[in-house]
This record gives C-alpha cells, sequence and structure tokens, in this order.
C-alpha cells in the first residue's frame, strides 16, 4: 500500500512516547511504501492536491524497535498527489486546520482517510459530545454549552450537584479544565467573563457539565477502531490537580473496562464508524463520555507497554483490509461497467 501520514514534525516528535510513530513504524516494516509530511505542506499543481512530501527509503534495513528507527530514518524528499495514496493517516495535533480539510476534500471519494474529513469537522471540539441528545444521561453527564454568562450563572446557582467541571469549548489537552463549586460562587463571575471574552475580546462559548463522582481518581483512555475499543488504560492525576493528562503529570494505569465503560463504547460506536471516526480515543469518567479525541489521539504506547500488547498492528491489519475491501469493490464495479458497455 501507499501511505500518507499528515503530521506534526518528525524533528519534534518523542520517540520513546509517540503513538504516530508506532503506526509509521508498523507500515514501513511491512514494506507499504510510506511518507510523512504536514499540513503546512500541501498544495496545489495543475489543479491536483499535491503534497510535499518525506518519502522513507526503502533501501535501508530498519530496526525491529520503534525508537532506534526514528533515530535511523533514512528520506528523500518528493512532491506526490494524495490521490496516490491508498491511505492517509490525519496525526496532527489539535486544533484542527480547516485549510487542511478543504485540501482533503478533493481526494475523500478516492482515499481512505483516517478519520473520514467531514467527521473531523464534525466532532473536532466538545459539542460533538456534548449534542449526543442524551437527555437520560446514559453516555454523558449533564452538560450545558453557552457564551451567554447569564445563563451559565444561573445554569449553576440552580445547580444541586456538590461541584462542576467547566471548560472552553474549542480546549484540548486538559486545557482550561475546572472544578467549580456552585455553593462558592465568589470567583465564577469572572471565571466567566475570563472564559467567555477571553484575552483577544472575542465571544467564546463554555461547557459545564456535573462532576462525576471517582472524576478525582483519575479517567479512562479508551482506544476505538472501527467502533470497537481495542486497548484502554487509567490515567491517574498528580496530587492537587484536577486534570489526569500525561503530559500535565498524570500517570497510568492498566485498566480493564466495566460493563459500564463497554456499554458506552457500543452505544457509541455505530456512530463513530457512521461519521467515519475510525481511530479515536474515548475519556470516561464513571462509564460516562467525557470527551472523544478524533486528531492523533494518544495512547497506544502506555496501553501496549501496560498489557503487553502491539495495538499498531492491529490498526494497519484493519487499514490493509479496508483497502483490500475498497479494491475489490472497485475492480467489481469496472467489471459490470465493462459488462454493459459490451452488451
Amino acid at each position: 500500500m501507499n501511505i500518507c501520514f499528515i503530521m506534526y514534525p518528525w524533528e519534534k516528535i518523542t520517540p520513546e512516547s509517540d503513538s504516530t510513530l508506532r503506526i509509521i513504524h508498523e507500515c514501513v516494516s511491512r514494506g507499504h511504501r510510506v511518507a510523512i509530511t504536514t499540513g503546512s505542506k500541501l498544495t496545489i499543481r495543475d489543479s491536483l492536491t499535491m503534497a510535499f512530501c518525506k518519502l522513507f527509503s526503502t533501501k535501508v534495513k530498519y530496526s525491529t524497535s520503534p525508537v532506534t528507527f526514528y533515530k535511523q530514518a533514512k528520506f528523500r524528499d518528493q512532491m506526490l498527489p494524495l490521490a496516490g495514496f491508498d491511505v492517509i493517516f490525519m496525526r496532527a495535533n489539535p486544533p484542527l486546520d480547516n485549510i487542511v480539510l478543504n485540501f482533503l476534500d478533493s481526494v475523500k471519494d478516492e482515499v481512505l482517510i483516517v478519520n473520514d474529513v467531514q467527521g473531523l469537522r464534525e466532532a473536532n471540539n466538545k459539542l460533538y459530545t456534548a449534542a449526543m441528545n442524551d437527555v437520560a444521561q446514559i453516555i454523558t453527564p449533564r452538560t450545558f454549552v453557552s457564551k451567554n454568562k447569564d445563563y451559565l450563572l444561573k445554569v449553576i446557582q440552580e445547580s444541586t450537584a456538590e461541584k462542576m467541571i467547566m471548560k472552553p469549548l474549542n480546549g484540548f489537552g486538559g486545557s482550561g479544565v475546572i472544578v467549580i463549586e456552585p455553593r462558592a460562587m465568589q470567583n465564577v463571575n469572572s471565571l466567566l467573563d475570563f472564559y467567555i471574552t477571553g484575552q483577544n475580546g472575542a465571544s467564546n462559548y463554555v461547557i459545564l457539565q456535573d462532576f462525576v463522582p471517582g472524576a478525582e481518581l483519575g479517567d479512562i483512555r479508551v482506544l476505538m477502531l472501527h467502533g470497537e475499543p481495542i486497548g484502554a488504560m487509567r490515567r491517574v492525576p498528580a496530587e492537587g490537580e484536577a486534570r489526569s493528562n500525561v503530559h500535565v503529570g498524570g500517570t497510568v494505569k492498566k485498566h480493564s473496562l466495566t460493563r459500564e465503560e463497554l456499554r458506552t463504547c457500543r452505544l457509541i460506536g455505530p456512530k463513530l464508524v457512521k461519521d467515519g471516526l475510525f481511530f479515536v480515543g474515548l475519556d470516561l469518567i464513571g462509564g460516562k463520555l467525557i470527551e472523544v479525541n478524533v486528531l492523533s489521539p494518544g495512547g497506544i504506547v502506555n496501553i501496549n507497554r501496560l498489557n503487553k500488547v502491539k495495538l499498531q498492528r492491529r490498526i494497519v491489519d484493519w487499514a490493509e483490509d479496508m483497502v483490500h475491501h475498497r479494491t475489490l469493490a472497485a475492480s467489481r464495479r469496472m467489471e459490470l461497467r465493462k459488462t454493459v458497455s459490451n452488451a
């Protein structure tokens, strides 16, 4: 297969912990032709969407260790048409660059894009999770989204919960997530001013969610592939920290999904597949869905280490199967058209 990764710069990878590197290494190890590029290197040539790529050399015998592979990697630079790839993995860091999606629109019907362009548009912020129409709060905690400060203040004042979570709609990596107590309102007014107005005077949306019991113990990161969970881990926040993200000091522990967590995965799985969100990370607390991570979900390295598995193998197996089925379907269509043409 021909595989392209639209990602962050290669030189900024931390090889010991990078999930994208594991998938790339697996693809190269299987003999696939692999190219990497960044969103800023997409271009148009003769009305075709192209990318200035780094193409992995096929003349190097690479190590079975991803870390050593990273140090050994040899490239040659080449401009390549995106429609010439079988698979494009979108592994850029958030926030989402809509211009990149505009480039990908031109090839979305010809190439398997992980994740789908429209799915990325719909799910790139927390509104995707908040707007699940989960009135009974089976999947998600009670959620409110607005940029109307008076309304949000009223929500907090009328809440019967001991705590609530406040966060910006477009935040990522745990940025801006704080715990508030409706009974201690002294600072809430100024916090809402800061979140809504920000530092640039823009009007921003704010999310309020009921605090889920057990959140202080951390959350569960679940990696989902084609609507099914393939691995999970518990992320435990550092002392005095509300967020459990590893890059802010959280630690990870081995975790087996509970009945409630599996139920949530089963309930949301079909929607993810329908929206073309084939490889995502779910953040769960108390069996409830807090966030869906659709851009470059991480966790492969830690889940592999904790469970002695190699999730990248399952991901590449799936991509190979998807491309195989798409190729067979295209070949069958051509044969049928030929039959009609020759009738």
